[in-house]
């Protein structure tokens, strides 16, 4: 009986999950709704309402957007392409400044070699003060030769 118990245990969730998953498989084929036209087949979207004219080809039924959504597609296509030539106007852009202030002008790099040789300069000043302090803080050592 226990050994009954784990295997019902084990089996539960997958029954579950199987049983989940069928309403979602019959909403996915009720999507989609074919109708007889005298020139073949019109699919119809469900839950968007959109259409799609189909004809049999060689032995496949082959669909294409009907003329509203084709226009809508290609619209969405058109303001993509607006959006991508707009960036890479702007990355032209940024990579022309970039390009104009990488590297300074000789004036420039003289003045910053200037203000660093002035910065290491009061820095080491500071260093040495500080040794002088240190050293005369201290003790004499004897000297044990």
């Amino acid at each position: 009986m226990e050994g009954e118990m784990t295997r019902f245990q084990i089996l539960a969730p997958v029954i579950v999950l199987a049983i989940g998953a069928m309403p979602a498989s019959a909403q996915e084929v009720e999507r989609y709704r074919l109708e007889r036209t005298d020139e073949g087949y019109v699919r119809i979207d469900t839950t968007t309402g959109r259409t799609s004219l189909c004809r049999e080809r060689g032995g496949q039924l082959v669909c294409r957007l009907a003329v509203e959504e084709r226009e809508a597609y290609d619209d969405g296509i058109a303001a993509l392409q607006k959006r991508v030539e707009a960036l890479e106007e702007r990355i032209t852009a940024l990579e022309g400044e970039s390009a104009a202030t990488e590297l300074p002008d000789d004036q420039e790099f003289e003045q910053t070699l200037s203000y660093m040789e002035r910065f290491f300069r009061r820095f080491m000043g500071i260093v040495k003060d500080l040794e002088q302090d240190f050293d005369s803080d201290q003790p004499p050592q004897a000297d044990r030769t």
